[in-house]
C-alpha cells in the first residue's frame, strides 16, 4: 500500500532548490579550500629544499606557479584554463620535464665515475687511498644510521669529544647518539659489513675509515691534490695525473686515467661517438636494422593474421562464431609479462614445452636466428587478437552494398576483397599500424623477458642478437659494465628521432590515402 503526499506536504518533503544551491556550494568550496591547502603546504615543503641548496630560479619559478594557481582558482574568471591548466602542468612534469632532461644529459659523460663535481672527485680519489700509518690517531668507534645514511659516532680518547662524520666531514655531535640517529648493534652492523669497509669521513690530512665495528682511525690519503697544478700527486711514486677539463678526468701523462671524475659537457661527442667508434657504430647498425625488422615484422604479421581471422569469423556460414571470437581474444585478455615468462620457459632447449612436443632438440634462445624467430613468434601470438578486433570492427562498418555492387559486376571474393575491402580497411587501420610500428620498435617487455637481448656475441656483451634499441639503451645505462647515462640519452634521441620520422612520413601518405578513397 503506497501513501501519496499531496499539497504541502509534498513541498516539505522536497528539498528547497536554495538550499541544495547552497549546499552544493558550500561543498565545492570546501574541496577547493582543501585542495588549495594541499598545493600550498606542497610548495613550502618543497621551498626549503631549493633555498637550502641555492636553486634560487627554481625557488622563484615554485612562488609564481603557486600564487598564480592560488589566483586561477579563486577568481571567478578563466573558466577555461581552470579544465586546462591541470593537464598542462601534468604534462610538463611527466612528459617534456623528462624529454629536457634527457636531451640535456645526451651532452655530458653522466655515468659511472663522473656524476658528481670536480670537488666531489678529488675527495672521493683522497679518501680511497687512504692508508694507516705508524701513530695514527684511533677513536672509539659506533655505527649511526638515520634512514638510510649510515655515519660514524666517534669518540676522541685524549679528549673524550664526541663527533659524527658522514661523507661531508666530521663535526661536534649533539649527543651521544644525536638526536634522530639510531646506534646499530653488532648484527645489524654486520649486515652492512661492507658498507661500513667503503664507507670514509674526508679530514684535512687524510680520511677516517673504520677497524672492525668498535675502532676506527685516522689515515693519511696517499695521493694529493695540488691546486697549483691543477693535479693529483702520489706521494709514494711521485706520479701526477693532470686535471682535464675536456673529459672530467685526472690523465697522467703515460695516458693513465684515475677512475673518479666528474660531470662536464662533452658536447656532440656522444652522438658523433655512434657514428666513429667502429664497435659501436657496428653494434648500433647491426641493432638499428634488427629493430626495424622486428617493429615490421610484428606489426605486419599480427595485422595479417588479425586480418585473416576477422574476415573468416565475418562469413555467416561459420557456426559458432561468439565461441570462437572469445577463444582468439584470450592471449590478449592475458597478462603479457606473465605470458611472456611462460614463453620463455616453452622455448628452453632441456625441458621447454616445444622442443618436448615435437621431439627435438633446438636451442631456440641460444642462436641468433632461432632466438629471432621465437621473439617474432611471440609476437605474432600475443599481437594477432588487437588486430582482429579493430579488423573486425572496421569490416562490420564497411557498407554491403559496395561488396554486393562487386558481385553484380562478376568480381569473386578476392577481387572484391582486394579491390573494396582491403583499401578501405587500411585507411581506417593505418593511425594504428603507425602506433603498433611505434610500439613495436620499443617494445622492452618482449625482449628482455624473453632473451633479455641474446645472445650475445663473445666479444661485445652490451649488444645482443634480439637486441632492440631501447634494451641496447637500458643495458648502457643500467648493465653491469657500468653506466653510460650519457650516451644512453643520447641512444634515445636517436630513437625518438627515428620513430618521429616515420610517424611523420606515414601520417602524410595515411592522409594522401584518405583523400583518394573520400
Amino acid at each position: 500500500m503506497t501513501t501519496q503526499l499531496e499539497g504541502p506536504a509534498v513541498e516539505r518533503a522536497l528539498p528547497a532548490p536554495e538550499k541544495m544551491d547552497k549546499s552544493s556550494t558550500l561543498g565545492s568550496q570546501a574541496i577547493k579550500i582543501v585542495l588549495l591547502g594541499l598545493l600550498v603546504a606542497t610548495s613550502v615543503w618543497a621551498a626549503f629544499p631549493l633555498a637550502g641548496g641555492g636553486h634560487w630560479a627554481g625557488l622563484g619559478l615554485l612562488v609564481a606557479a603557486t600564487a598564480g594557481l592560488i589566483y586561477l582558482y579563486l577568481s571567478p574568471r578563466h573558466i577555461p584554463a581552470k579544465y586546462l591548466v591541470p593537464g598542462t602542468i601534468f604534462l610538463v612534469v611527466f612528459q617534456i620535464f623528462p624529454v629536457l632532461y634527457t636531451a640535456s644529459t645526451a651532452f655530458t659523460n653522466f655515468g659511472d665515475g663522473h656524476r658528481g663535481s670536480k670537488s666531489e672527485a678529488i675527495t672521493a680519489i683522497q679518501t680511497a687511498s687512504v692508508t694507516r700509518v705508524p701513530g695514527s690517531t684511533e677513536y672509539q668507534l659506533k655505527i649511526v644510521t638515520k634512514g638510510d645514511a649510515l655515519a660514524f659516532l666517534i669518540t676522541d680518547p685524549k679528549s673524550g669529544q664526541v663527533s659524527i662524520g658522514d661523507a661531508d666531514g666530521l663535526k661536534p655531535a649533539d649527543g651521544n647518539p644525536p638526536a634522530g640517529w639510531t646506534v646499530l648493534n653488532a648484527g645489524q652492523a654486520s649486515l652492512r659489513s661492507k658498507e661500513i669497509t667503503d664507507f670514509a669521513v674526508p679530514t684535512a690530512t687524510g680520511a677516517i675509515r673504520s677497524s672492525g665495528l668498535t675502532r676506527a682511525y685516522e689515515g693519511k690519503a696517499v695521493r694529493a691534490y695540488e691546486e697549483d697544478g691543477d693535479s693529483i700527486e702520489d706521494t709514494t711514486t711521485g706520479k701526477v695525473w693532470k686535471a682535464d677539463d675536456g673529459i672530467g678526468a685526472f690523465v697522467a701523462d703515460d695516458g693513465e686515467r684515475l677512475a673518479q671524475g666528474w660531470k662536464v659537457n662533452v658536447g656532440l661527442s656522444n652522438f658523433t661517438r655512434v657514428l666513429t667508434d667502429d664497435t659501436i657504430a657496428s653494434s648500433f647498425l647491426g641493432t638499428l636494422i634488427w629493430d626495424f625488422l622486428f617493429a615490421i615484422g610484428s606489426t605486419g604479421g599480427t595485422f595479417l593474421l588479425g586480418m585473416f581471422c576477422a574476415i573468416a569469423l565475418q562469413s555467416t556460414r561459420m557456426r559458432f562464431r561468439g565461441l570462437y571470437r572469445i577463444l582468439l581474444v584470450l592471449p590478449y585478455a592475458m597478462p603479457s609479462f606473465a605470458m611472456l615468462l611462460v614463453w620463455r620457459d616453452m622455448f628452453n632447449t632441456d625441458f621447454g614445452l616445444i622442443n618436448n612436443v615435437l621431439g627435438i632438440h633446438v636451442d631456440w634462445l641460444g642462436t641468433p636466428i632461432t632466438a629471432q624467430l621465437a621473439v617474432l613468434l611471440v609476437q605474432l601470438w600475443l599481437g594477432y587478437p588487437y588486430m582482429f578486433l579493430v579488423a573486425t570492427g572496421a569490416l562490420q562498418a564497411i557498407p554491403a552494398e559496395l561488396t554486393d555492387a562487386t558481385k553484380v559486376d562478376g568480381a569473386g571474393p578476392f577481387q572484391a576483397f582486394r579491390a573494396v575491402k582491403l583499401p578501405l580497411l587500411l585507411v581506417a587501420l593505418t593511425p594504428l599500424l603507425i602506433s603498433s610500428f611505434a610500439f613495436n620498435f620499443n617494445n622492452f617487455n618482449a625482449i628482455y623477458l624473453t632473451t633479455e637481448g641474446g645472445p650475445f656475441p663473445a666479444d661485445n656483451p652490451n649488444a645482443g642478437a634480439t637486441d632492440l634499441l631501447i634494451t641496447y639503451t637500458y643495458r648502457l645505462a643500467f648493465g653491469g659494465s657500468g653506466a653510460q647515462y650519457g650516451f644512453a640519452a643520447a641512444i634515445s634521441i636517436f630513437i625518438f628521432l627515428i620513430v618521429a620520422v616515420v610517424s611523420a612520413v606515414s601520417f602524410r601518405r595515411t592522409r594522401a590515402q584518405e583523400e583518394v578513397y573520400s
